[in-house]
């Protein structure tokens, strides 16, 4: 949205429509003919004034959502003053009788038609709006669902091969610990044939010191 041509056609309404209220206002003390052709005048006023704000609606259609709320809230009020500026300079106009009633008629039931039609094309650009954010909001969380659906893959994979890891660290731990006890009764038995060689070997050694004292005995004490 260029805001620059926005308060350019804002400022552009402002004169319109303040010279179109100033024309309402002479309206009242003006004689037959005079008045006639005032309200052609005000008539082609209001046709430029309601172009002046279908240039401001084109404009706000390139806005942010929440400007562009406030602002075709602010321009449907515009139309209904002008509408109303319409309706009260018609009703005071008593020289164009039952033809120019039915001109009037019609030609208000086509402006009110054409502001009610506006309104809800501001209200359906406003709920197609809606729809393309929450469109865009759902794929973005489609998006978002596949990226955590491809990483709790990869945790998963990843977990599937530390509990593998796992395992076999676990079977290479149930080796060792009966290689350990292989090794402790190992270790038992060499300590069992120890303690017997020691037991022998202190025997032998009894048994030589017995024979030696014998020996010396019978050979230096006997004589005697």
């Amino acid at each position: 949205m260029s805001s620059e041509e926005f308060e350019k056609l804002h400022e552009a309404f402002g004169c319109v429509s303040e010279e179109l209220r100033r024309q309402c206002e002479r309206l009242a003390g003006c004689p037959g003919e005079q008045k006639k052709r005032l309200l052609r005048e005000i008539d082609e006023k209001v046709d430029e004034t309601n172009e002046v704000l279908d240039g401001m609606e084109k404009e706000i259609k390139k806005a942010p959502p929440s400007y562009r709320n406030q602002m075709n809230v602010k321009i449907r009020s515009y139309r209904k003053d002008v509408s109303k500026l319409q309706r009260d300079a018609r009703s005071s106009d008593t020289g164009y009788g039952i033809h120019s009633d039915v001109k009037y008629t019609v030609y208000n039931t086509e402006n009110e038609q054409s502001n009610y039609l506006s309104s809800q094309r501001a209200l359906l650009l406003q709920g197609t709006d809606r729809l393309n954010r929450a469109t865009q909001s759902i794929d973005r969380s489609h998006r978002i669902a596949a990226e955590t659906d491809h990483i709790g893959s990869d945790i998963i994979e990843e977990l599937g091969g530390q509990r593998e890891q796992l395992e076999r660290s676990k079977d290479r731990l149930i080796n060792t610990g009966e290689n350990l006890s292989r090794s402790r009764k190992v270790l038992r038995a060499m300590s069992r044939r120890v303690m017997t060689n020691k037991l022998l070997l202190g025997i032998i050694i009894l048994l030589e010191v017995s024979i030696l004292a014998a020996v010396v005995y019978v050979k230096f004490f006997r004589k005697h």
